[in-house]
């Protein structure tokens, strides 16, 4: 048994998206305020911690819905509208769907959908809604008119104006509360709202489209199922991002009394060992017989230190009774002791650390409390141990085995384990050996390893592409932030991408994408936009010129990942940047061909055609090198209509004034010839050996652009560009170099679409069609 997904509608940023959950780790990767957060505590909120909602968890697009028909809620019956408000399509609820083989089918008889089940995909629904709706609209409607009196009784000369006309015209008038339904449930949601679940039919179910999830509808008057629906059936823990290192507790006061479902793996080891000690060690819980002598070692010290005691009190206790206390019939004072074991851990040093001495006297060491160690160190330790401390009370080790309570025997088949965030504090190797091996300490024990009767599912969230880059690439689950609707009132909503399902069925594409992004180790996963550039000379020298132009000023803002990759394999991150909807510039070469397939200069009217495999057949679908060349801006772009779009940057004929005043048409294979023919007389006088070397050289010996082509291409053909770009990183120079007008018009366009794109989610503006934004960028190279 296990989880195959769960949708999430009207939750924060997630309205509905669904998430699949792989079968043993799932990993949420995406950029910053991406919804993965929303996704964690919407698992918390209805799995865990059902308690502990907020409004701040309500879709911010149904607020001004829910004020609109509370306002309804006060008028005769003859003004509202007829037609009833529809609380399911706002309500916060979470759908976890079931994978159960016949031989578990005993596990689910409470959550079966009908009794003629056929081993189909069993759904419940968990949903955040009012506890008894009529005592909710006589409690909101009885403190709008408290509220109402008392603005009446102070309003000279009159009435108060209707709360719903201040509340619209002028949200920072003074108004009592409730000044409108959020407003009220905002301190009384918790009192108003529970969770409640109901069954789903797996025939209504359907597949997401375009990102996103179609939650079925509850029919009206559906009965909930009494109960948690997966007590027996799935323990749930968690360690959440917030785990309590780095700073000095607040109280002295021990932790040995908290309720264990509080902690959410986020103790210090000391704490963690306490409750792991009570629930699985402590020899007075159900003694056995190995527990004999540390029973009576601690009964023989108890009763030597209470001896102890008495001699030590008896003049303190002889005094209180020479000044009439106690009396004659009253009882008299005496001191006892109580020892048990877990008070030996219930300090702040009870975890020591033991430091490595160099030539260290014998039998003497030196230790350390555990706040004195590092906070990579203390996080990961503490992790690692609540991940055991997990497994072992899912399997019932040790003294919980023996108890007697039946709820407390019975072990539920699935064990769920959410970790938020386990970056933190941790080094980047350590975060690739955590993620690695989390998996298996949860199923370190005899009755797990391979078993399929008992399952655990790990889901972790992060912001780490180290952690990301070690994680299984079927396992990675993408958040993806979508552009606000063109509907009144709408917000930013995020979907969800199951990488997985990127590629189809295994191909040789889908092994060089997975091959590939272990390798370059990018962050393509976190990134605002993407920039794919065809070799090293790219990767070195591209980059430092975005930082240092001013025009290129809003690309340092945003998270830009580069990734080095060729034109002849750039193709096969189509359908991976299309699922991402990833804002990408392709900074590629033309690679001009003759028909033997020889690479030669670029020439006109040749019948030449080009190498690059993304040209041919991505962007713009194209071969000939004459067409190419003809390709106008707005062609060079592949445009979706969520409004994310492909840019592709190649060399484009450009006139350039050599030995001559009249200026002729150069054309460039290569980004090392484009600067050249772009920066002549720099590159003409500039100082140097290798590439740079040969270049002044061809400049020096050639007649004409035609010759120049010619020597620059035989002086590419003897190799060193790497060395080249180090050169120019190294030189004066670099800061005075024009930008080949190629890539130049392809970074101002990349800056204007992740602009426009920031624009568009934060509703400011309508998006703006990709290929108008080309004819922008257009506009801008032809005035360079």
């Amino acid at each position: 048994m296990h989880i195959q997904y769960v949708e999430v509608g009207n939750f924060r940023k997630l309205q509905a998206a669904r998430i699949d959950f792989s079968e043993k780790t799932t990993v949420f990767v995406g950029a910053n305020n991406s919804g993965k957060t929303s996704a964690m505590v919407a698992l918390r909120r209805f799995l865990v911690d059902r308690a502990n909602f907020s409004i701040n968890d309500l879709t911010l697009t149904h607020w001004a819905k829910l004020d609109a028909a509370a306002v309804t809620w006060g008028m005769p019956a003859d003004e509202t509208e007829k037609e009833a408000f529809d609380w399911g399509a706002v309500l916060p609820h979470v759908d976890v769907w079931l994978n159960v083989p016949m031989n578990q089918l005993h596990y689910v008889q409470k959550i079966l959908p009908t009794l003629d089940w056929d081993g189909s995909h069993i759904g419940v629904r968990l949903r955040y809604e009012p506890k008894d709706m009529e005592a909710l609209k006589r409690e909101y409607l009885a403190a709008r008119a408290a509220a109402a009196t008392v603005m009446n009784a102070a309003q000279p000369g009159g009435e108060a104006p209707a709360e719903e006309a201040v509340a619209a015209t002028d949200t920072d008038a003074f108004v009592l509360w409730p000044r409108s339904m959020m407003d009220f449930l905002s301190r009384r949601l918790r009192s108003t709202f529970e969770v409640r679940a109901y069954l789903l039919d797996p025939a209504k179910l359907t597949d997401p489209k375009g990102g996103e999830a179609f939650p079925q509808t509850i029919p009206d008057g559906s009965d909930p199922i009494d109960g948690d629906p997966f007590k027996g059936l799935i323990r749930i823990d968690e360690i959440s991002a917030q785990r309590g290192f780095g700073f000095a507790p607040t109280s002295a006061r021990g932790d040995d009394d908290e309720d264990d479902s509080a902690v959410h793996g986020g103790k210090k080891l000391s704490s963690q060992l306490r409750s792991y000690y009570a629930q699985h060690l402590d020899p007075f819980d159900q003694p056995e017989p190995k527990d004999l002598d540390a029973l009576q070692a601690l009964h023989d010290a108890q009763t030597a230190f209470g001896k102890r005691l008495a001699t030590s009190f008896s003049v303190a206790l002889k005094e209180l009774e020479n000044i009439g206390y106690p009396g004659v019939t009253d009882p008299k004072l005496t001191i006892t002791t109580n020892i048990k074991p877990v008070d030996g851990l219930n300090h702040g040093s009870a975890v020591q650390y033991e430091v490595p001495t160099h030539l260290a006297v014998g039998g003497y060491v030196h230790r350390l409390p555990e706040d004195s160690n590092g906070l990579g160190y203390q996080n990961l330790v503490s992790m690692v141990f609540a991940l055991m401390s997990f497994r072992d009370k899912w399997m019932r080790v040790g003294k919980a085995s023996r108890s007697t309570d039946t709820e407390q025997t019975l072990i539920p088949p699935l064990h769920l384990v959410l970790i938020e965030e386990p970056e933190a504090h941790l080094h980047a190797q350590v975060q690739q050996v955590f993620i690695a091996q989390a998996y298996q300490v949860l199923r370190k024990h005899d009755n797990l390893k391979e078993s399929d009767e008992l399952r655990t599912q790990l889901v972790v969230s992060t912001h780490s592409s180290h952690l990301a880059h070690e994680a299984d690439f079927t396992s990675l689950r993408y958040f993806r932030r979508m552009p606000v609707k063109d509907v009144a009132g709408s917000v930013p909503i995020s979907s969800v991408v199951n990488l997985s399902q990127v590629f189809g069925s295994e191909d040789q594409t889908e092994r060089f994408v997975k091959r590939y992004l272990k390798v370059t180790h990018c962050d393509l996963f976190f990134a605002d936009g993407a920039i794919l550039v065809e070799g090293p000379a790219e990767r070195i020298v591209v980059p430092h010129l975005v930082r240092k132009r001013d025009e290129y000023e809003y690309l340092r803002r945003c998270y830009i990942t580069w990734l080095e990759i060729g034109g002849s394999h750039a193709h096969r991150l189509k359908s991976l940047l299309t699922h991402l909807g990833l804002n990408t510039l392709i900074i590629t070469d033309i690679d001009a061909k003759d028909a033997n397939n020889k690479a030669v200069p670029p020439l006109r009217g040749a019948g030449l055609r080009a190498r690059n495999e993304t040209l041919k057949t991505w962007i713009p679908k194209e071969e000939s090198l004459d067409a190419l060349l003809e390709k106008t801006p707005a062609d060079l772009v592949s445009s979706d209509s969520s409004g994310y779009g492909v840019r592709v940057a190649y060399q484009q004929p450009i006139q350039a004034t050599f030995k001559t005043e009249v200026p002729a048409e150069a054309l460039a294979n290569t980004f090392e010839d484009a600067l050249v023919y772009e920066n002549i007389e720099l590159f003409r006088a500039m100082k140097g050996t290798g590439l740079v070397g040969r270049f002044r050289d061809a400049l020096e010996k050639s007649a004409d652009l035609q010759e120049l082509a010619d020597k620059v291409a035989h002086a590419l053909g003897q190799g060193g560009k790497a060395e080249f770009a180090m050169d120019l990183l190294d030189s004066d120079e670099i800061d005075k170099l024009k930008v080949p007008s190629y890539i130049d018009g392809g970074l101002l366009w990349l800056a204007q679409q992740l602009q426009r794109k920031e624009d568009d989610i934060a509703g400011k503006i309508t998006l703006m069609p990709v290929a108008e934004a080309a004819n922008d960028s257009a506009a801008g190279e032809a005035a360079a």
